[in-house]
C-alpha cells in the first residue's frame, strides 16, 4: 500500500490515485500508514482495508466506486446519514464522508457522486 504520510493526501494524476484522501485524525492516519499497526488493530481484516484503500484511491470520483461487491460503496442512513461505507470483510465496514463544503447536489437534491472527488475516512466498524 502507498505510505500515506499526510493528513491530507493531494494525488490528483500522480500514479492513478485520484480520489483526494484524508483521515478524521491523527492516530487513524498513522494507522493507516503502518502496515505493522494496521495489521495489529485490524488482524486479518488489514488486507481487505488495504484493498478498498487502492479502489478508493484509484476512483477518479465516488460514482467510480463499485455499489456490487466486493466494494459494495453504499450511502447509510438515519444517525450515520451523509456517510458512505464499503465492505471490507463481513461485517466490518470502511466509513468515510465526502469532504465537501457544499456538497455536491443533483438537482434532484441527490447527492452527486460524480462530483465527490474528495473523501475523509472515519473509522473500520461492525455498525450493525
Amino acid at each position: 500500500m502507498r505510505n500515506l504520510n499526510h493528513k491530507n493526501l493531494y494525488l490528483i494524476g500522480k500514479d492513478n490515485y485520484n480520489m483526494n484522501i484524508s483521515f478524521a485524525n491523527n492516530k487513524l492516519r498513522k494507522i493507516f500508514n503502518s502496515e505493522k499497526e494496521l495489521k495489529k488493530k485490524y488482524g486479518k481484516n488489514a488486507r481487505y482495508i488495504k484493498l478498498r484503500m487502492a479502489v478508493l484511491m484509484a476512483a477518479p470520483s465516488l460514482a467510480h466506486v463499485s455499489r456490487r461487491p466486493p466494494e459494495r460503496r453504499h450511502e447509510l442512513e438515519g444517525i450515520r446519514k451523509g456517510t458512505f461505507a464499503v465492505d471490507v470483510k463481513h461485517p466490518f465496514r470502511l466509513i468515510f464522508k465526502p469532504n465537501h463544503n457544499p456538497m455536491p447536489q443533483k438537482d434532484d437534491a441527490g447527492i452527486d457522486l460524480e462530483r465527490i472527488t474528495a473523501i475523509t475516512i472515519l473509522e473500520v466498524e461492525d455498525y450493525h
